[in-house]
């Protein structure tokens, strides 16, 4: 996945005051911000993975592991990559927080002032 250097791309829920707040942020980073909402768009496995590579991270490493849902339907099970790339792809919600994107360097931002770490 190629990304624009002067674009900085932020995967977020638009319903989570924190993710709004990285999204806001991103701005005193690049003037052309992103936006992938993940309430009404869709990543596809394929892209998760992409993402994943630019982050270093296993798909399991994105899941908020205290969400109700993880709790309850995850929690405990072996799952090969593909399977957390579905899970991902089907609940973008147990995001830990919102992704972002500025060239080749990508971020979770579990703390809304991570986003900075892309600049």
């Amino acid at each position: 996945m190629k990304h624009n250097k002067n674009e900085v791309w932020i995967y977020y829920d638009s319903s989570n005051p924190s993710h709004k707040r990285v999204k806001a942020m991103a701005y005193s980073i690049s003037k052309h911000v992103h936006d992938l909402d993940l309430n009404c768009n869709e990543v596809s496995n394929w892209m998760w993975k992409d993402i994943l590579d630019l982050l270093h991270m296993q798909p399991k490493q994105l899941l908020n592991k205290a969400d109700r849902k993880y709790q309850e339907e995850l929690r405990g099970h072996d799952f090969d990559e593909e399977d957390w790339l579905e899970i991902l792809h089907k609940n973008p919600k147990l995001l830990k927080g919102p992704i972002a994107i500025h060239g080749d360097k990508a971020v979770l931002c579990v703390n809304p002032n991570d986003v900075y770490k892309i600049a």
